[in-house]
């Protein structure tokens, strides 16, 4: 077990990626480019994505890995980087944004970006490659969630929406290809300390819970692909107040609204 220590729960058949082909999408910051570093150290064979070139060019320089620049959100943009990976045995979705905003003042086109980044892209991807692992019995995919996406957060509601998208596409897709050696891993992360909220344009003021590191979060999820996890929680502590808000929702709201 990584110091990381995260809770994992469920177990499926572990995949070594030692010497397997990984396409790691958002490769150039945030999650992604530990993911990238930490699957290079244990040997794997990696396919590196994102928007721009130049950034993808140094990522893959200090990882070994091959780039295909490509835009998610664009027409074609799927089908050009399934085009360019060829036979991918491990896929780790780590493109994604957030926003901070009442819906009230929501541009229409930002929601939209949203959902293509956040939910069209992995879903759309994931159907892609999924033939190719089906037929060769072997494969995983990684989705990175959020805890706003199990719990809810006020001024969140868009971010969040497309985040519990995921993870329960994550599940379904787990039950869908149970017994056919692909394997399916949702890490589920509180706050991350990345750019990720520079780049929604407001800084993470919340009182709690306290970011995490994004090497973090990386090591959580290869440990979680290689041990065969289901889905793991990054502080593992988080899982609690998840669990509150199934068990006892009307608790779990009186309780968020006195720290939120």
């Amino acid at each position: 077990m990584p110091p990381t220590s995260p809770r994992g729960r469920g177990s499926l058949a572990g995949v070594e990626v030692r010497g397997r082909t990984c396409l790691v999408t958002g490769a150039t910051g945030g999650i992604g480019r530990p993911v990238a570093e930490r699957l290079a150290a244990l040997g794997a064979c990696l396919v590196l994505n994102a928007r721009r070139p130049a950034a993808l060019a140094a990522v893959a320089e200090a990882t070994g890995g091959r780039t295909v620049a490509a835009d998610l959100t664009a027409p074609g943009g799927v089908a050009a980087l399934v085009d360019q990976a060829g036979a991918v045995e491990v896929h780790v979705h780590a493109a994604g944004e957030g926003h901070l905003g009442v819906c009230a003042n929501l541009p229409p086109e930002r929601l939209e970006h949203l959902v293509a980044l956040n939910v069209t892209a992995p879903i759309a991807l994931t159907c892609a490659l999924l033939p190719g692992m089906l037929e060769r019995g072997e494969g995983h995919v990684a989705f990175i969630g959020s805890i706003a996406g199990r719990v809810g957060r006020s001024r969140e509601a868009p971010y969040a929406a497309t985040k519990a998208a995921i993870s329960v596409f994550a599940d379904s897709l787990r039950a869908e290809v149970r017994g056919t050696g692909v394997g399916v891993l949702l890490v589920t992360p509180g706050p991350v300390d990345t750019r990720f909220f520079e780049r929604r344009g407001t800084p993470y003021d919340r009182r709690w819970p306290r970011p995490v590191s994004a090497d973090r979060v990386a090591a959580a999820l290869v440990e979680g692909i290689e041990s065969g996890r289901a889905e793991v929680t990054v502080p593992r502590w988080l899982d609690l107040p998840a669990r509150l808000r199934g068990a006892a929702p009307g608790l779990f709201r009186e309780l968020a609204a006195r720290f939120d």
